[in-house]
């Protein structure tokens, strides 16, 4: 799995095409997509316009959150096939470990529009883990994996299949640092892809590369605020998949360094200063009534994963 990848999350329909066309042509061979963007045809066209031959490009996508029933996962990926106009996946991942009502609509929503509708009936991660599991027999990905997915949800649905997932995908930035999940992975060989590492975010909280701080550290060393935080994360043994449809933002995205040791930890630094989760599902809006990460505010959450 290629270093730096294009992140398509937060990519408006009518941009993603060109994005992912100069991406390829600057040199990324790391797309990664999900159902839930809403926008992986136009991923599908840049494809088959691309000069880059698809077994060159390194394909993500998740099923998501309606999804979380066993019968349903192969159902969803051959949609996201369909979609991506490709015959398979590099690597399909169960988006969060977060069972909504089945059906079509991605988001149900309860009578008030207040909450997302969660299903307590689904069987849990482990069940679906075994799903994903059987997909990879089928010859339509290549390898699985999950996302948002904390140690104790990989060690539930390892104890429960004994398959280890290729990757997890995970919210990385240095205002959130997890080194025990860090080691935890590394210890049973399981990649981490960092998302968010700009800081960007759907709750209107400030973002990281904003910090006056990182600026003044990428100006030291004739950096973009960018380059400083994606190398960051690529130096702690990351993939990162920054989002832009920017040519020039993505040009500058792909030209990752190694930061001096005291700049690393400058930069480390800054993120334990100022720490932040920008994606707890409980704060939301409409609101994920389920506590993910065993945080303070998601102790007034109905459910729990399981």
């Amino acid at each position: 799995m290629p270093v730096i990848g294009l992140g398509t999350w937060l990519s408006k329909p009518g941009e993603v095409e060109a994005a992912v066309l100069h991406a390829l042509k600057t040199g990324y061979r790391h797309i990664d997509a999900a159902l839930i963007y809403g926008n992986q045809e136009e991923i599908g066209q840049a494809l088959k316009k691309t000069d880059v031959p698809r077994e060159e490009i390194f394909l993500t996508s998740k099923m998501w959150n309606n999804s979380h029933r066993p019968e349903l996962v192969e159902k969803t990926l051959d949609l996201i096939l369909e979609q991506l106009g490709t015959p398979y996946l590099d690597l399909y991942e169960i988006h969060w470990p977060v069972p909504f009502k089945p059906g079509d609509t991605l988001e149900p929503p309860s009578a008030d529009g207040t909450d997302i509708l969660i299903d307590a009936d689904s069987p849990g991660i482990a069940e679906i883990w075994k799903a994903f599991v059987k997909v990879k027999n089928t010859g339509k990905v290549k390898s699985i994996g999950v996302s948002n997915f904390t140690r104790t949800h990989l060690q539930t649905i390892i104890d429960a299949t004994g398959v280890v997932p290729a990757v997890n995908q995970i919210e990385a930035h240095p205002g959130l640092q997890q080194p025990e999940l860090e080691e935890y992975c590394k210890a049973r060989g399981i990649a981490l892809t960092g998302y968010s590492p700009l800081g960007n975010n759907v709750i209107g909280l400030p973002r990281i590369i904003d910090s006056p701080q990182i600026q003044e550290i990428a100006q030291k060393l004739g950096k973009e605020p960018s380059q400083v935080l994606i190398s960051w994360c690529a130096q702690k043994g990351m993939s990162v998949i920054p989002k832009s449809v920017t040519p020039s933002r993505i040009e500058i995205n792909f030209q990752d360094f190694i930061l001096p040791d005291e700049d690393f930890e400058a930069v480390s630094k800054i993120g334990r200063e100022n720490p932040v989760r920008y994606g707890v599902p409980i704060a939301f809006k409409p609101r994920w009534n389920i506590d993910v990460f065993g945080l303070e505010e998601e102790k007034e959450a109905e459910y729990k994963v399981w």
